[in-house]
């Protein structure tokens, strides 16, 4: 009777639907262009790279911009992953995810019978890890900026200081988070305290302002040191958290080596962990390089029950193998072995899905070795930038910096709070990613840039929690073996598998009714989800050289260029 019920619930609502533009071509620029979540933040960075800046130079411009004008996700007060693609083809992988607090403990959301507290991990004081967004800008602009800081930093304080207009989605999330702003702020945020937000409305961020004007003017030790530091203590003090002024003077940002794999001709450079993205997104694609998805068709019901199938292995991977390799020995080359990647594939079957309780984690080789936003950007010289940021929730853990004007993030509900139990994504882990001070939290972030040839190809990425891996992968898939243009690509619906809870949630239209009800009687349980899956920005280096936007309909997202 449910699967009669659920049935007739899609048929209504895929009947409804619009039909989604997967041959739409996107916004065509000659040299250069930034893809971001919000038109403003796109325009600052097309324009620092117009005034003789790199793609690195526009992707810290844009950074703090989007600190500014979709403050539900870009952010000063949270994290990110940064992938780099030089001209010359040198990569590199700047890691500036936050970290546990030093007073942070392993079974610090537990109750005495060592149950976990709903909620703590995700809103309120105690939710933040230590901020590395802004250290993270800096060593980016150590190693490859070209423009003064001061240039970079200043649109971001001249838009919060001058105020904004409200797009209507953002407007919308501000009514929506009324509430929480008032039950998680030990002072209450006015500057977000309004009866009703609407399309237009000017936002004014004075403390943020004052806070960016000391970034701009003192680099690193306008955040992390002085005043700002000291509002951010105070914050945590009155709420009950615990990032203490050592942890702030502490932190620094993690330059590594990125992940590369290959899919045909095509050589795909992602994030290593503490990111799982990386290594997850490669063995998808490893996997998927076996079947003739091109002859099966996109979404079909073949195609569909395999990328579901692998997307239950790599996820079950994840869970257990994962984490901040300064604390955990992930086995990084083990899981990237082809072989062992070919392995996780022996028991699939064409016919029927596999359930999720009999698929555990592989045995890979031992280690050999060491509400978030995306935007991806290409300068006139060929240097690449893909970079995914975040604060995990949407506004985070809700907490705004008295008298300094910005949220703080709640990653530590990116930890395994106990081993197990999920996160709020539904997201499982164990000992790999169990809270340490210190210790980075694992993620999902997936900030990938493609080379053909030896070639700058594609710069791609999403938001979307649990469900970027997924997202950039199928938007990948949609380029290279189904020959979508970027716009379609990014366009086109999408679902997601990630092994427990086992369930397959999928944006409407992913499916027709009969693909629907095929894939029931095949034994997944795909659940048709309202609203989004990710929410991808990405270039596209067309053979004429040109390059082509896909940037995401699903929000505010804008492609700009020259």
């Amino acid at each position: 009777m449910m699967r009669i019920l659920l049935l007739l619930f899609v048929f209504i609502n895929v009947v409804a639907c619009n039909e989604w533009e997967l041959d739409e071509v996107g916004v065509i620029t000659e040299e250069a262009m930034v893809v971001s979540a919000h038109p403003l933040a796109s325009a600052v960075g097309a324009q620092i790279m117009e005034q003789g800046g790199n793609a690195v130079d526009a992707a810290i411009a844009v950074e703090f911009a989007l600190a500014v004008v979709y403050p539900d996700a870009g952010n000063i007060g949270g994290g990110g992953f940064m992938i780099i693609r030089m001209d010359d083809g040198r990569i590199d992988a700047l890691d500036y995810r936050e970290e546990a607090p030093a007073a942070a403990s392993r079974d610090m959301y537990l109750d005495e019978n060592g149950e976990v507290i709903e909620g703590l991990s995700v809103s309120g004081h105690l939710a933040a890890g230590v901020p590395g967004t802004v250290d993270g800008m800096v060593r980016a602009h150590e190693k490859y900026g070209t423009l003064p800081w001061e240039e970079l930093v200043e649109p971001a304080v001249r838009l919060a200081a001058q105020g904004f207009p409200l797009t209507e989605k953002e407007a919308e999330k501000l009514n929506e988070h009324q509430e929480d702003f008032l039950e998680y702020n030990t002072v209450p945020p006015d500057f977000v305290l309004k009866d009703e937000w609407e399309e237009g409305d000017t936002l004014v961020l004075e403390d943020m302002a004052r806070t960016l004007a000391l970034i701009r003017d003192k680099g690193r030790a306008g955040f992390y040191e002085g005043p700002t530091a000291a509002l951010i203590v105070e914050e945590m003090e009155r709420g009950g958290g615990i990032i203490s002024k050592e942890d702030l003077a502490g932190y620094r940002s993690i330059w590594r080596e990125p992940i590369t794999g290959t899919f045909g001709d095509y050589r795909v450079i992602s994030m290593p962990p503490p990111s799982s993205g990386g290594i997850a997104l490669i063995q998808l694609l490893a996997i998927t390089e076996d079947y003739p998805l091109d002859q099966w068709g996109w979404h079909s019901i073949p195609s569909a029950h395999l990328m579901i199938e692998a997307e239950r292995r790599v996820y079950a991977d994840r869970a257990a193998h994962l984490g901040d390799p300064a604390y955990y020995d992930v086995p990084v080359q083990g899981l990237l072995n082809i072989n062992y990647i070919k392995s996780r594939m022996a028991s699939f079957s064409p016919e029927e899905a596999t359930d999720s309780d009999e698929v555990s984690a592989g045995d890979p080789a031992p280690y050999e070795g060491p509400n978030t936003t995306h935007y991806s950007i290409v300068d006139s010289e060929g240097n690449a930038v893909s970079a995914t940021t975040t604060l995990n929730s949407t506004f985070g853990s809700k907490v705004f910096v008295d008298g300094a004007g910005f949220l703080l993030n709640n990653e530590m509900n990116d930890f395994s709070v106990k081993p197990g139990y999920p996160n709020q994504y539904g997201l499982v882990g164990g000992e790999a990613n169990a809270i340490e001070p210190g210790k980075r939290m694992l993620s999902s972030m997936t900030p990938t840039i493609l080379e053909k040839e030896g070639e700058l190809y594609m710069v791609v990425g999403s938001p979307g929690g649990s469900t970027i891996i997924t997202s950039v992968y199928q938007t990948i898939l949609n380029v290279i073996v189904h020959d979508f243009p970027m716009q379609g690509a990014v366009n086109a619906p999408r679902f997601h598998h990630q092994w427990k809870p086992d369930g397959v949630l999928s944006e409407w239209r992913a499916f027709s009714l009969g693909e629907y009800i095929k894939l029931w009687l095949m034994g997944h349980r795909v659940v048709p989800k309202p609203g989004t899956i990710g929410r991808v920005d990405a270039i596209l280096v067309r053979p004429d050289g040109r390059l082509e936007g896909g940037a995401d309909p699903r929000g505010d997202d804008m492609a700009i260029g020259f």
